[in-house]
């Protein structure tokens, strides 16, 4: 038997409805993904009172700590250091079993860029 105009009218604007359906399916879908990324992308800001890095940049340091011991020190004590660190024409003197092991590791690490194992 033959459909009936009516009949084949009837099944192709339920297709046309469902394809409209999925459609707007996935634009909302898609809408909602990027809200979602947006949202994301806000949440991920650094908090408002963190300290911009460009300011910091341009902060005077004021304290500083040893390179020896690691002892607080003022600007001044600190530049003083630095400038008799300079001066030693010489470098520290060192227990000859520390340079020892000095040496023997710095082999042990050209001899592992030489071989592969």
């Amino acid at each position: 038997m033959k459909e009936s105009l009516y009949s084949k009218l009837f099944k192709l604007f339920q297709l046309d409805s469902y394809f409209r359906h999925a459609a707007l399916g996935k634009f909302l879908v898609l809408w909602l993904g990027l809200l979602f990324v947006a949202a994301q992308s806000a949440v991920c800001l650094p908090p408002a009172e963190d300290v911009p890095e460009e300011v910091l940049r341009t902060e005077i340091i004021t304290e500083a700590r040893s390179p020896i011991d690691g002892k607080p020190l003022t600007a001044a004590e600190y530049a003083q250091l630095q400038a008799e660190l300079a001066e030693r024409s010489t470098p520290p003197e060192l227990h000859p079993d520390i340079q020892q092991i000095i040496f023997l590791l710095r082999l042990r690490q050209l001899l592992q860029t030489v071989t592969p194992f």
